[in-house]
């Protein structure tokens, strides 16, 4: 971070700016903050490129992509404008070291800290790859160590993935020892497996302290990138299996992100020493030395970090990079060395193998939610909370939405006139997003600013449908039901499709807006069609059978389940059985089914992969949403469960019941961890109201009627 210096501007779309982060061929970013004290960093398209009218659309649509990415381990996009004389946008300002720093500060990181790092990667392309994009840069400088997880940013040279006819040409994107074999030949054509490749090579560079492809040039290394092994010596022999699969020359041949996940998953969590694969006709490795350390072995290499094995002399190396069309430091935004840091991060020492991540000041404890309000009940027996962050926001009896302090369950501020009993839509960006019903005729949903309380703006919606966040803002159905409306943080509408002549309800898949129709006036009364909702479009996408279930998306495909028999059953505690579920291919419509190995019933949900089925009796199984393949089931003999919350940290897999008992499961064994006994008195709302479980950070938040509750994620004590 550097001061500003004569010829910055002072400010950019109502930023104003700081400092200096850093620059690179197609831009500079700058430290900015908002007027509410936000800050970002926003970065400013230089000139040259701002009259390129390719460029510009090329941009502007990647902004309207990358709003879609969201999720634990990335830095969002809050604001943007491609229209402007140089284009800029702003993402959340993530304070923290670049992993590259790290290393060269501290060295190569211990087994747990990889496994952290690992896992909190593979979430972040998840999101990216959820959102169409693919990031084409995954390096140690793009990649911030914060305290709660690696933050994956830049998303200025990731390109739409459903935008493959708008390429610059002859603008190599990436920088060459983390690219991918398929960016070098044909970056055009690259796919979610070129992330993958790249984060298998920034792996390695945490594990040793460099990377497997290290040549003496970006010629050079680009060719070992493309026809060379990769040199994995000094690879903990934990990691080594899963690295090399990474980096298999082969786009096909490297692992889902699910599988990966899993195999992330699998490693040992604690710092206990592995044994490392030796080569005996390969140099050792150097090992970065962290600064200030004194040097006392002499067999421990200083210096440089040059050493790698040797490079055999290629003969006519510039023609054949010539061929791949390779131009060096032409990355989009920050293509060279990364300074986006800032303020120092403090490392906290630990002898424990897991240390949960807390709010401040949290303690165990317990809340009612009820409150005296006048006004017409409107109940709709299904209170519950939403978290952000460290936000949590839960609705309950007499009041519309409360915004409760996750440390302490102190209710911060609450709002509403007329008791409704529903919990909140969502919560992002700073707005909270909750249903009013003025009356009984009329709906309307209402933006509040999250720190306050405060009205933002209202819009009236359809009585009976559900609104939903997706990653480009709200998604709504008019109170007419003759179109779908979205609407931006603003209030503003921001796009209108038109609806069908029959069911029809707003859904989110994987961040991506959908409409879910069959024909007919209820639910279930014919076969489900899959809808694309764009602007003044509604585009079918698939046909899927008669009472098929949306559980999410994978890997950006939609997930349904699909019915074993589609009757009508009208019996008490009846539950539906399902024998496959069905993968959607956007692009093209293609459904692509997988067996169950057996039918499963149960309320089912889908989790980081994995579909959790959860049957009245209690009885929770785990299925794997790419194979189909039962992972485990537990009869747990508790009645009545939630959803689940999953926690990476832990390995856990959190419920809770109707009367505030809670659970724990191992996440890859279903084996039990812990349970609580009953809540004391839960109140008359917790007989009929489903209840919840969330985590806020590492805390369990849970509801039981209007009653919430947190508790350790080590359990009862």
């Amino acid at each position: 971070m550097t001061p500003l210096s004569t010829g910055d501007p002072e400010s950019i779309g109502g930023y104003t700016l700081l400092d200096r982060l850093g620059a690179g061929g197609m831009g500079v970013v700058y430290l900015g903050v908002s007027a509410s004290g936000r800050q970002v960093a926003v970065k400013l398209v230089h000139g040259p490129y701002a009259q390129e009218e390719e460029f510009r659309t090329r941009f502007r649509q990647e902004i309207v992509a990358a709003r879609r990415v969201s999720g634990a381990f990335t830095a969002p996009v809050v604001d943007a404008d491609p229209d402007a004389d140089r284009p800029w946008m702003a993402t959340l300002y993530v304070p923290g070291f670049n992993l590259a720093e790290v290393v060269k500060k501290d060295g190569p990181l211990s087994p747990r800290d990889l496994r952290a790092l690992g896992l909190g990667l593979t979430e972040a392309l998840r999101d990216i790859h959820r959102a169409g994009l693919v990031h084409r840069d995954l390096k140690p400088a793009n990649v911030l160590m914060t305290e709660d997880g690696p933050r994956v940013i830049d998303f200025g040279i990731s390109r739409a993935a459903d935008n493959q006819r708008l390429t610059v040409t002859g603008r190599m994107i990436g920088t060459p020892p983390f690219m991918s074999p398929e960016q070098l030949s044909s970056p055009r054509d690259v796919t979610p497996a070129s992330d993958v490749f790249s984060l298998g090579s920034l792996m390695v560079f945490a594990a040793v302290g460099t990377g497997p492809f290290d040549g003496d040039s970006p010629y050079l290394t680009g060719y070992q990138v493309m026809y060379e092994a990769p040199d994995l010596d000094g690879v903990p022999k934990a990691l080594l299996r899963i690295v090399e699969r990474c980096l298999d020359k082969d786009p096909a041949a490297r692992p889902e992100l699910a599988d990966l996940h899993r195999m992330l998953q699998a490693l040992p969590d604690s710092d206990s020493p592995a044994p490392r694969k030796t080569r005996e006709s390969a140099k050792s490795r150097p090992r970065p030395t962290p600064q200030g350390a004194a040097t006392t072995s002499a067999g421990v290499a200083t210096g440089t970090g040059k050493g790698r094995r040797a490079r055999r002399v290629l003969a006519g190396l510039g023609t054949a990079l010539a061929v791949t069309g390779l131009s060096v430091g032409a990355g989009f935004f920050l293509s060279g060395r990364d300074t986006t840091t800032a303020s120092d991060v403090t490392a906290t020492a630990t002898t424990t193998a897991r240390a949960a991540s807390l709010p401040d000041g949290w303690q165990p404890w317990r809340t009612a939610l009820r409150y005296d309000v006048t006004g017409i009940p409107l109940d709709y027996q299904n209170p519950g909370c939403v978290a952000e962050g460290n936000a949590l926001f839960c609705g309950g009896t007499g009041v519309t939405v409360a915004r409760v302090d996750p440390a302490s369950g102190r209710t911060v501020w609450r709002t509403g006139t007329r008791p409704q009993g529903t919990q909140p839509i969502g919560v992002r960006d700073g707005l909270v997003y909750v249903y009013e019903d003025p009356d009984d005729a009329n709906r309307r949903v209402v933006a509040l600013d999250a720190g306050t309380g405060d009205r933002r703006w209202q819009r009236d919606i359809s009585k009976s449908e559900d609104a939903v966040l997706y990653d480009g803002g709200l998604l709504t159905l008019s109170p007419d039901y003759s179109s779908f409306v979205a609407y931006g943080p603003s209030g503003k509408e921001l796009w209108r499709a038109p609806s069908l002549d029959e069911y029809c309800t707003p859904s989110a898949l994987g961040g991506v807006p959908y409409a879910l129709c069959s024909a007919g006036t209820e639910p279930g009364q014919a076969p489900v069609e899959l809808m694309r909702l764009e602007a003044d479009s509604l585009t079918e996408t698939a046909a899927l059978p008669r009472k098929a279930e949306a559980l999410g998306a994978v890997g950006g495909q939609p997930v349904f389940l699909a019915p074993q028999t589609a009757k009508d059953v009208y019996e008490a505690g009846y539950e539906r059985p399902y024998n496959a579920l069905l993968r959607v291919v956007p692009e093209t419509g293609q459904v692509r089914r997988i067996p169950l190995a057996r039918p499963l019933t149960g309320a089912a949900t889908l989790v980081d992969g994995v579909v959790y089925f959860v049957r009245s009796n209690g009885s929770v199984t785990a299925v794997s949403a790419d194979t189909g393949k039962q992972l485990w089931q537990k009869a747990t003999d508790m009645e009545s469960l939630s959803a689940p919350a999953v926690s990476a940290t832990y390995k856990r897999v959190y419920f809770s019941n109707r009367f505030g008992r809670l659970l724990a499961l191992d996440s890859h064994t279903g084996a039990e961890i812990w349970r609580t006994s009953a809540l004391d008195d839960p109140g008359d709302k917790a007989q009929n109201t489903p209840p919840q479980v969330l985590l806020v950070k590492d805390a369990i938040v849970a509801m039981a009627g209007d009653t919430a509750f947190s508790l350790s994620p080590d359990g009862p004590t």
